[in-house]
């Protein structure tokens, strides 16, 4: 059994966990900065990364003793190395080195990708490759084929924007708070789905997914002051949803051999999303898997996970291993029009 350290600091989430091979968390600890960037609306990554370089320490130190361990008990150092705002993926990414280097231990780069991407592995034991994988956070949606460990093959991507960000930038025009996603998701309840929105490529051929359009729709719904800030938020839900349903229908033909259809990723905590998706894949006779809520948001248990998952297939880095602003999981991925670049 190999006992990892997990560090995660890709964005506005400090975290460090120890995790082992047989799917234990034997601690996990998390410091948010949501009051650091609620007067903004959303993450400033300078104040992000110095938020990092105060409290990593200090997280690992109490992780290592909720766990009863010391860092000499530690088989290897997992920590974010991508993608992600990269000042604070850098802090993250040193700590790790630093650790590796004083303990003598291996260091394993964990995309953050993968650690969404392979975290429904660690509250189930039963998902086998290969999945077809919903990724949808703040920064990236894609529809993956997870193979295996470090064997992705990318099905489709956004074009432009994320859901989370469009999740969040809905909750900013709405006046609704910061975290977007949360705020939307309760306002939504109180409302109607009867405002009229777009649904970006939804039936075209192209296996992509879009929500510029989206955002700025809900941009102009609001500037009518025809709508109520919950019908708007239950309006713009809705055709989130049915942009995901019919952007993963689409790749259910091409996932040969899929077991279960998986979601994960920041996005995946939304009830409105699970419940779409779990109805979905019953209807195509396949297993629907989602992690727990708190593994969906960004924390160190999925990277203490993947790199659990990586160590135990003998794939460790060298301490000169680069932080990555960008890092897709497919990079053999064709090319695709617009802001697709980024996934």
């Amino acid at each position: 059994m190999a006992l990892i350290l997990g560090l995660e600091s890709s964005c506005d989430e400090t975290a460090a966990a120890l995790v082992t091979s047989d799917r234990q968390v034997l601690a996990h600890r998390l410091a948010g900065q949501e009051a650091a960037h609620r007067p903004f609306g959303g993450v400033v990554p300078e104040i992000a990364a110095r938020a990092h370089v105060e409290v990593l320490a200090p997280l690992i130190e109490a992780a290592l003793a909720d766990a009863g361990v010391t860092l000499a008990e530690v088989d290897a150092i997992a920590a974010t190395a991508g993608p992600g705002l990269i000042g604070g993926v850098m802090v993250g990414l040193v700590t790790g080195k630093a650790l590796a280097h004083a303990a003598g231990k291996p260091l394993i780069a964990v995309n953050h990708l993968e650690g969404h991407a392979l975290s429904p592995r660690l509250s189930d034991p039963d998902l086998a490759f290969p999945y077809l994988l919903l990724l949808v956070s703040g920064g990236h949606c894609q529809l993956l084929l997870v193979e295996g460990v470090n064997r992705y093959r990318r099905l489709a991507t956004t074009i432009d924007d994320a859901a989370g960000e469009a999740f969040d930038k809905t909750a900013k025009v709405l006046g609704l708070g910061f975290p977007g996603g949360p705020a939307v998701e309760v306002a939504a309840r109180a409302g109607r789905p009867i405002v009229p929105l777009p649904r970006p490529l939804k039936g075209s051929p192209e296996p992509h997914f879009s929500f510029a359009g989206l955002k700025s729709a809900v941009v102009r719904a609001h500037a009518a002051g025809t709508w109520s800030t919950e019908d708007i938020a239950a309006s713009f839900q809705q055709a989130v949803v049915d942009c995901l349903l019919d952007r993963t229908v689409r790749a259910l033909g091409a996932a040969h051999g899929a077991t279960a259809l998986v979601v994960a990723g920041g996005v995946a905590a939304n009830g409105a999303v699970r419940t779409a998706l779990a109805d979905l894949a019953a209807a195509n006779g396949l297993r629907f898997v989602a992690p727990p809520l708190w593994l969906c948001t960004d924390n160190a248990a999925m990277i203490g996970w993947a790199g659990a998952e990586r160590y135990a297939a003998g794939l460790t880095d060298p301490l000169d291993v680069a932080a990555r602003p960008r890092w897709p999981l497919d990079p053999g991925a064709e090319a695709v029009r617009g802001a697709g670049v980024k996934a």
